[in-house]
C-alpha cells in the first residue's frame, strides 16, 4: 500500500515524538513508525519481571527536560495529556564503607548540612558552585535548546557574562578537574563525581567541565524528577498530542530503505513492504550508523559516510531489574530509609579505575560504581500494594577483552549477583527472600532490545569533543539537515545528545519548520 503524509518520522523515541508533535502543531500531517512493538524508543515502561511491577526499562529521571522550553515553557501542554511528575525528597544518597552517606535534599541548605559533616569549606564550595551555575546556565540552555547554526557559538555566548572566560576555561576542563578545585574531602569529591558521571560521559575528560556544575544544579532544583506511571508517560502523552493534531502513529513498522526520487528523499519503506510517501521531509531517529545503510553511498557523499564510519559508542550500561518486597533501606541521617535514587560509588580513585577499565574492555568488579533507582519509592503505581520496583545500574564495556560482546550472554548472571553483594553492603534488608523477580540486560541486550541502542550506548553514542555540538553527527551536518535533501536526523546522535531532554526533537522540529517557511513560534501558539 502506498499512503502520503506531510511529514513521515522514521523512529518512535522520544525525541522522534517532541519532533513531531511541533510539526502536528504547526498543522502538517505526521506519520510516525516504530520498529518495537511499544512506543517510546528508551522511554517506555514494561513488566519486565512480575505482572504488575512496571519498570523502566532505559531512562527514569526526567531532570534534564524540566529545563527544556518544552517543559519549562508548557509548550505542548502535556500536562492536559497526562504527562505528571514527582519531586522526591531526598533526591539521591550515597552511602560510604565507613558507615557515613551524603544525602541531596530539596532543600539546598539542608544539602550543604550534608557537605558540612565532613568539611565546612565542602559545605561553601557546593554554595558557590550552585550560584556560579545559575548565573550561567541560561546561556547552557540557548545553546543547548537552538539547533547548530541558530544561535551565537558557546564561547561567544560565554564571554558576554561578567566572568566568561572563567566558565570559557570550566567547560572545556575536566568534571575531575572542576570538582577537585572546589571540594578537599574524599566523600564530598566521591559525590560530586559521581553525579557528573550520570550522563554517562568520562569525568576525567576535557569538555565534562559544565558537567560538574550542571548536575548537581539541576537535580538540586528538580530533584530526580520521576514520571508518574513511569517513563512511558512521556510518549504515552505525546502520541496523544499527535493524534489530537490529526497525525498518527504506528508501532511494529521497522523502516528499511528510503525513498530517493530526483535526488530528493520521498518516503520510507517498512520490512513488511509498506510504503509510507512524505509530501514534504522525512525525519529519522534511525541510528546514523544503520540509516547509511538504507541508501546509496554515493546519496550521502564520501565524507558524510567516512564521517559515520568514524561514530564512536561511548560507555555502555548493565541493568538488572527487580521486583521487590520491600525497597531498599540506606543510612540517611541517622536512620534507615528509603530513596527514589541511591548511588554506590566508592572512591574518587575507584571511580577513575572505572573509567580506565571500560576504556580497556575490562568489567570493573573489585568495587563496582551503582546507580540504584526504586521509583516505587514515590509512585505507588510502579508495583502492587507494598511491593516496590528496583533498577541496578552499572558501567561496562560492550566489547569486552576477553571474549568480545558474545560473552555478555554466558556472564551476566553472576555480574548482576556480583552487584547486588556489594549493594547489600549499604541496604541489607535485601535479602534473598525480598527478591520477587529478576530481569537482566547486558550491552549486547540493550543493543538487541533497540537497535538505536548501537554497541549498548543508550546515549546514540559517545559526547566526546569529536562527537559534540557541532561535530554531531558529522561536521557540517549539525543542523538536522542530512546530504539528502529532504531527510533530517533528529535523536541522540544529534545536538545536544543522549538523556530525555527533548533538546534534539524540539530543534530539529525548528530547523523543518523554518525550512518549510513555517516557524516553530507559530507551532506552539497554534491552537488546535
Amino acid at each position: 500500500m502506498t499512503e502520503t503524509y506531510d511529514i513521515v518520522v522514521a523512529g518512535g523515541g522520544h525525541n522522534s515524538l517532541i519532533c513531531a508533535a511541533y510539526l502536528a502543531k504547526a498543522g502538517l500531517r505526521v506519520l510516525v513508525l516504530e520498529a518495537r512493538e511499544v512506543i517510546g524508543g528508551n522511554t517506555v515502561t514494561e513488566e519486565l519481571t512480575l505482572p504488575g511491577f512496571w519498570h523502566d526499562s532505559c531512562s527514569s529521571a526526567h531532570a534534564l527536560l524540566q529545563s527544556s522550553p518544552t517543559i519549562r515553557n508548557n509548550e505542548l501542554e502535556l500536562d492536559k495529556y497526562g504527562l505528571r511528575y514527582f519531586y522526591p525528597d531526598p533526591v539521591v544518597t550515597i552511602p560510604f564503607e565507613d558507615g557515613s552517606s551524603l544525602t541531596m535534599w530539596r532543600d539546598l541548605e539542608r544539602t550543604a548540612a550534608e557537605f558540612a559533616q565532613f568539611s565546612r569549606r565542602d559545605a561553601d564550595a557546593y554554595r558557590r558552585m550552585m550560584a556560579e551555575y545559575d548565573s550561567a546556565k541560561k546561556v547552557f540552555g540557548h545553546y543547548n535548546y537552538s539547533p547548530i547554526g541558530y544561535s551565537s557559538p558557546l564561547d561567544e555566548a560565554l564571554l558576554a557574562l561578567p566572568d566568561g572566560p572563567l566558565w570559557v576555561r570550566r567547560y572545556k576542563q575536566s568534571a575531575l578537574e572542576i570538582i577537585n578545585e572546589y571540594f578537599e574531602d574524599e566523600h564530598s569529591r566521591a559525590f560530586m563525581l559521581w553525579l557528573a558521571f550520570m550522563t554517562i560521559q568520562p569525568v576525567d575528560r576535557p569538555l565534562t567541565g559544565r558537567l560538574a556544575y550542571a548536575i548537581a544544579n539541576g537535580r538540586q532544583y528538580y530533584s530526580w524528577t520521576t514520571p508518574e506511571g513511569g517513563s512511558g508517560m512521556l510518549p504515552k502523552a505525546l502520541v496523544t498530542l499527535i493524534e489530537a493534531h490529526g497525525g498518527a502513529v504506528l508501532a511494529g513498522q521497522p523502516v528499511t530503505e528510503l525513498i530517493l526520487e530526483n535526488e530528493r528523499c520521498s518516503g520510507v519503506v517498512t520490512t513488511s513492504g509498506e510504503t509510507y510517501r512524505a509530501a514534504k521531509a522525512v525525519v529519522s531517529t534511525i541510528h546514523i550508523k544503520r540509516l547509511v545503510d538504507m541508501a546509496p553511498a554515493a546519496a550521502w557523499g564520501e565524507v558524510f559516510v567516512q564521517g559515520v564510519e568514524q561514530w564512536q559508542p561511548g560507555f555502555t550500561l548493565f541493568a538488572a531489574h527487580y521486583a521487590l518486597s520491600e525497597p531498599p533501606l540506606y543510612p540517611i541521617a541517622g536512620e534507615r530509609r528509603p530513596s527514589v535514587a541511591a548511588g554506590v560509588t566508592g572512591s574518587v580513585d575507584n571511580m577513575l579505575r572505572l573509567m580506565n577499565d571500560v576504556r580497556r574492555g575490562c568489567i570493573h568488579q573489585d568495587d563496582p560504581v551503582l546507580l540504584v533507582v526504586c521509583s516505587s519509592v514515590v509512585d505507588p503505581s510502579r508495583a502492587p500494594a507494598g511491593k516496590h520496583t528496583l533498577k541496578v545500574l552499572s558501567f561496562f564495556p560492550y566489547d569486552l577483552a576477553d571474549g568480545g560482546p558474545s560473552r555478555w550472554d554466558e556472564i551476566k548472571g553472576a555480574v548482576a549477583q556480583r552487584n547486588l553483594e556489594h549493594l547489600r553492603k549499604f541496604a541489607p534488608n535485601l535479602t534473598d527472600d525480598v527478591i520477587l523477580g529478576v530481569h537482566l540486560e547486558s550491552p549486547l541486550d540493550l543493543e538487541r532490545r533497540n537497535a538505536h541502542n548501537w554497541r549498548g550506548s543508550c546515549h546514540g553514542g559517545d559526547m566526546s569533543p569529536a562527537q559534540s555540538g557541532a561535530m554531531r553527527p558529522v561536521p557540517g551536518w549539525a543542523s538536522h539537515r542530512l546530504p539528502i535533501p529532504g531527510l533530517y536526523q533528529t535523536g541522540a546522535t544529534t545536538h545536544p545528545g543522549g538523556s530525555v531532554s527533548a533538546g534534539p526533537g524540539r530543534n530539529a522540529a525548528w530547523v523543518i519548520l523554518d525550512d518549510l517557511g513555517l516557524s516553530l513560534e507559530t507551532a506552539i501558539n497554534r491552537k488546535s
